[in-house]
């Protein structure tokens, strides 16, 4: 009754098809093997019946165990998972409390010495509070791993192979992941027993209300071009992805400069200075954040109307997880990718991977000598049809490679 509650409160009518799919199994102790983007509800999807079935046999104050245990690959995601069990838990005698690095380690060791039910972590807190004789996993009856692939992505595969060792055989793991590369597909065999797999999406796809173009740009004219589309309106509310560090911290100062309001988050910031920035962010103060894809995870922002590629990704499952910032919970949204010359290979797989058109648009840029020859323009990802298939050419040349 007090989840019910809860999901009221929250304005939660009826669940979402990855909840259909994932709550009863979790619920009758098999374990998950879900693929599943952000925005579908698949963190309620494993939180509500782990909720459910930790109540029937609650501990109290300094006797509780940890008994769950979610991993997460960034500290935003932490943070939002940990939020979720706590508003999804009102009324119920268990303890959640999240724990993640960048911050000073007291405030998480002393929640924890006061005993908690249910732990949210990234894997390299854990690992450390762990080795320092905080953190004891003996009693863990459910362990969740959420956003495996981008885990893998971040080098975590070591700590987590580390953190199941300690965990007790008999135990009921939940594995999400947003793509199914081999890698996943591996570590899932490796550490799930008897899974059942639930699919809220094709295995790679971005979400299906999220309208997708692309400039073939210089790289030295990203900028201008950038600048020129947030001057549309439409545009209210827009999460940029740039490759570097100093290169998130250069767009955003430079589009503060010209009057638009814009935040950089990235891993070398202060924890209160991203958690700043986000908030700023959804509560529409920011109109601009960029981030890096590592500090993007976690992000959850409704109706976000657009998603901008300002450097395309090297991994093209990086672009799913990107685009997937928009379009949530049935909404529309746009992804706009910027193609550089030397980015060309990028977007090639990028075509590979999503079944989806990439529409080509024109812009007004001077673009030197550069085209691009046929390679993509004859993708048949091109969404004009052959009469108008001139408009669709990049307006770029690839450059020939230098000779020895």
């Amino acid at each position: 009754m007090e989840i019910c509650n809860a999901l009221h409160a929250k304005g939660y009518t009826e669940p979402t098809p990855i909840q259909e799919q994932a709550i009863p199994h979790i619920l009758e102790g098999s374990d998950v093997f879900g693929c599943a983007q952000t925005g579908t509800g698949k963190t309620a999807a494993f939180a509500l019946p782990i909720l459910q079935l930790l109540s029937n046999t609650p501990h109290q104050g300094r006797d509780a165990k940890i008994r769950a245990v979610v991993l997460a690959p960034t500290r935003e995601l932490a943070i939002q998972i940990n939020q979720s069990f706590t508003d999804y838990g009102k009324g119920l005698r268990l303890k959640n409390t999240v724990i993640y690095g960048g911050v000073s380690q007291h405030p998480q060791t002393n929640a924890l010495k006061a005993g908690v039910d249910i732990l949210v972590a990234t894997p390299g807190r854990l690992i450390d509070l762990m080795d320092q004789g905080f953190v004891h996993l003996k009693h863990v009856e459910f362990l969740v791993l959420d956003e495996a692939d981008r885990m893998l992505d971040m080098g975590f595969i070591h700590d987590i192979k580390r953190v199941i060792k300690l965990l007790p055989v008999k135990r009921q793991t939940v594995f999400f992941s947003a793509t199914i590369p081999l890698e996943i597909s591996k570590l899932a065999g490796a550490i799930l027993n008897k899974p059942v797999q639930v699919n809220v999406a094709p295995v790679s796809a971005p979400a299906e209300k999220v309208s997708q173009c692309v400039y073939f740009i210089e790289k030295t004219e990203k900028r201008s071009l950038l600048f020129q589309i947030l001057t549309d309106d439409k545009i209210d509310h827009a999460l940029i992805f740039a490759r570097t560090k100093r290169g998130a911290d250069r767009i955003a100062k430079d589009l503060t400069k010209k009057g638009i309001k814009a935040e950089a988050i990235h891993g070398d910031k202060s924890q209160g200075s991203r958690e700043r920035a986000l908030d700023g962010f959804k509560n529409r103060r920011i109109r601009i954040l960029v981030a890096t894809d590592i500090a993007s995870r976690g992000i959850d922002v409704d109706k976000l109307s657009h998603v901008i590629n300002f450097d395309l990704p090297e991994v093209p499952e990086t672009y799913i997880h990107r685009i997937g910032r928009t379009a949530r919970a049935g909404e529309e949204g746009a992804a706009i990718s910027f193609c550089s010359p030397d980015e060309l290979p990028y977007l090639k797989d990028i075509r590979k991977l999503v079944p989806k058109d990439i529409t080509s648009m024109p812009h007004t840029f001077s673009t030197g000598s550069v085209s691009m020859g046929n390679s993509i323009a004859a993708s048949t990802h091109t969404p004009m049809n052959r009469g108008n298939q001139q408009r669709n050419k990049p307006a770029f040349r690839r450059r020939s490679p230098a000779k020895a």
